[in-house]
């Protein structure tokens, strides 16, 4: 067999080299070829009349843009500051002898003395408790300090109907009170609306089904009309509105409480 004849150009048989390999001033050409499209938009000078407005148009588009934007948000954010308005007040002789001034002094001296003798008679030197009914807080007080703080439960504001007509709302009295009595152990009598509650037949006034031990702690404390200042098997429920009306405490708070109230002790429920 014959050798095949094999063409000294470097490629395989049929295969041949396109005008740029062949030619490297055709090559530096077509490289030339985009640079020079650019540089004819940039030698037109219609064409960067025309780029020259619109590119200053959207740059000013921009800042006014950015300017809304900034106002947008800055603005209420600056309104938001605090104003201090500073009150210059004036020692002046003529104001002294002004006979309106003079009577509107005399009657804030009167209400500043009116004011303070009514905090002295609520904040004595004898203790004093605190009732928050919103938030569920106790503040104990002794020779007008605070000595103990803490979470209690005040009334639900539930209200509780029979079908003869009957209603309770289980709500803690707000205003001064005083402490009635103290008792250790104490135990509770149910008032006509725990058999109600639990659907349950309502029983003579002294029927032994009405008393329950152990159910209001350690301690009580009597602040008339049936309520208390008591413990609580449900302490899980402390800083909650949850009672019937009466005012519930934790153990070691309400040791505290009636270790330091006497009867006669004021209470402020707000």
């Amino acid at each position: 067999m014959e050798d095949e004849f094999i063409p000294d150009n470097g490629l395989l048989p049929g295969i041949e080299k396109t005008p740029a390999e062949n030619d490297p001033d055709a090559t530096e050409e077509i490289k030339g070829t985009g640079n020079s499209f650019y540089q004819r938009i940039l030698d037109n000078e219609k064409v960067i009349r025309v780029l020259r407005p619109l590119s200053m148009g959207l740059l000013i588009l921009l800042i006014i843009a950015s300017l809304f934007a900034f106002f947008i948000n800055a603005i209420p954010a600056i309104q938001e500051i605090p104003r201090v308005v500073k009150i210059v007040i004036e020692n002046s002789d003529e104001l002294k002898k002004d006979a309106v001034y003079k009577k509107q002094i005399a009657q804030i001296k009167r209400d500043v003395q009116r004011l303070s003798r009514k905090y002295n008679s609520y904040t004595s030197g004898q203790s004093y408790l605190v009732i928050n009914t919103t938030d569920n807080l106790f503040c104990l007080y002794r020779n007008k300090k605070l000595v103990r703080e803490g979470h209690c439960s005040t009334g639900s504001y539930k209200l509780l109907k029979t079908e003869e007509g009957r209603s309770w709302t289980f709500k803690t009295p707000k205003g001064r009170f005083w402490i009635q009595g103290k008792t250790t152990n104490p135990y509770w009598k149910k008032p006509d609306w725990a058999f109600v509650e639990e659907g349950l037949p309502i029983p003579p006034q002294d029927h032994y089904s009405r008393y329950e031990y152990g159910v209001l702690g350690e301690y009580a404390l009597a602040l008339g009309d049936g309520y208390l200042i008591h413990g609580t098997i449900y302490k899980r429920f402390l800083g909650m509105p949850v009672t019937h009306g009466c005012v519930r405490l934790n153990d070691e708070d309400l040791k505290v409480i009636f270790n330091t109230l006497s009867i006669g002790s004021k209470v402020y429920i707000f």
